[in-house]
């Protein structure tokens, strides 16, 4: 088989890393890819946003299967394009992507069909907004209703961080189009997860929870970033809690969608809090996380292309989706800056030592380009180094030793993920152990 694999960032590298395993693969191409994928897939020079041409260059070269990575495509409507001309891809309707490039829609679709969330309005008017915000109760979270890249959302203490974040999003379009209307919700307190699921529209089988870190820095402090790293699986979601995220939230989710009309075939992704009363979804995405995906694809032991075929025959249902009894742990490297404005063009030392040894230790490449003579940096987050391990302080362990071999001028990077794992591991076998 021929495949194409759109996007560029580390969720796509993992991706493609995964698919290369595929007995059945022939050649994978990835547009536009980036230069960690050297070696494993051709690349071609074609944004993911331009879905004409990528179907255009799908048909030409008769790619078989066709996988998207970014949620643009999707939400713009790749899928319908490539079915039109009868190519195979996987991922969402443009309806049902609306699940994630509307934050109004999901909330009230979520509303409608009673799936858990946090309470909220919407609101088009930041006047509206602003005299809404004089009379609630805080903590509470502002959204952009579209597309940022992950960034959209402000947890705000008071009243005056409030009324800048609805300024920021509404009055200084700092994130364009995407805050033109927004959506104000209660804060939730609890343990944060996110649970990725393949689905063919009928079966939905969860992949691992795991646990993203969205701060840019240390502590959770900072403004949200597309993520700075992430471990899987969390001890937190045993098989009852699982089993209550599949049929209250997933289950639920993709049926009412097609109720509406809008077939979901893909990979649904529920960004989550475990709350006292039980989980309630903060997102969904019509897509694979990143940097969720670089934790959850290497513990993955079953063929990925038999999966994503299966999704598209709706025969999920037979699939028998096997994992690996480890943990994994992805610390990202992000350029001086991120999430603002950065330097790019960076050179990047010691990647040759960062590169996969074994099975068990990964670099993934975000924002890279190779130059003719050294890779350098090419994007907010730059590389996610990646490890398994026989438990979650082993994985990180070992992810954070690929890290200190790595160097660029202006290099950050978070030093506490997977802390809240290690410190209840702890506290757990001392209450275990009776100190």
């Amino acid at each position: 088989m021929k495949l194409l694999v759109i996007g560029g960032g580390g969720r796509e590298h993992a991706l493609v890393w995964k698919l290369s395993q595929s007995p059945v693969v022939k050649k994978i191409y990835a547009a536009p890819g980036n230069a960690g994928m050297f070696g494993m897939a051709e690349l071609v020079n074609i944004p993911h946003n331009r879905i004409h041409d990528l179907a255009d260059f799908a048909s030409r070269q008769r790619i078989d299967l066709t996988v998207v990575g970014p949620e643009l495509p999707l939400s713009m409507g790749i899928v319908e394009l490539f079915q039109k001309q009868k190519l195979r891809i996987l991922g969402p309707s443009q309806g049902a992507a609306q699940i994630e490039a509307s934050k109004a829609f999901a909330k009230r679709f979520m509303q409608q069909h009673h799936i858990p969330t946090a309470s909220f309005m919407v609101f088009d008017d930041p006047y509206a907004a602003k005299t809404f915000l004089r009379s609630t109760a805080y903590p509470l979270v502002v959204k952009t209703d579209g597309l940022a890249a992950g960034k959209g959302a402000i947890i705000c203490e008071d009243k005056e961080e409030a009324r800048v974040a609805v300024e920021r999003m509404m009055v200084a379009k700092e994130f364009g189009t995407a805050g033109e209307r927004i959506v104000i919700e209660k804060f939730l307190e609890g343990e944060e997860v996110t649970i990725m699921a393949f689905t063919d529209g009928k079966t939905v089988v969860p992949m691992l929870s795991s646990q993203d870190h969205k701060a840019i820095f240390d502590g959770g402090e900072g403004p949200n970033t597309g993520g700075m790293g992430a471990y899987a699986p969390t001890h937190f979601i045993d098989e009852r809690m699982m089993q209550r995220v599949q049929e209250d939230i997933l289950e639920r989710t993709v049926a009412a969608l097609s109720q509406e009309g809008r077939a979901f075939k893909g990979i649904l992704y529920a960004g989550l809090m475990i709350t006292e009363s039980g989980p309630k979804v903060i997102e969904f995405n019509c897509r694979f996380g990143d940097p969720e995906t670089q934790v959850v694809l290497p513990l993955l032991a079953s063929d990925l292309v038999e999966i994503f075929l299966s999704i598209i025959e709706g025969e999920l249902d037979v699939s028998n989706i096997q994992w690996r009894d480890k943990a994994a742990a992805c610390v990202v490297l992000a350029s001086e800056g991120y999430p603002g404005s950065y330097e790019k063009n960076r050179v990047i030392a010691g990647l040759h030592q960062g590169k996969a040894q074994d099975d068990e230790v990964f670099c993934f490449h975000s924002g890279t380009r190779w130059d003719k003579t050294h890779y350098v940096t090419d994007g907010g987050r730059v590389l996610g180094l990646t490890a398994l391990g026989k438990d979650i302080s082993t994985a990180l362990a070992r992810a954070y030793q690929e890290v200190d071999k790595i160097k660029f001028e202006g290099m950050h990077y978070r030093r506490d993920i997977g802390y809240n794992a290690l410190s209840r591991k702890r506290s757990q076998s001392n209450v275990a152990s009776g100190h």
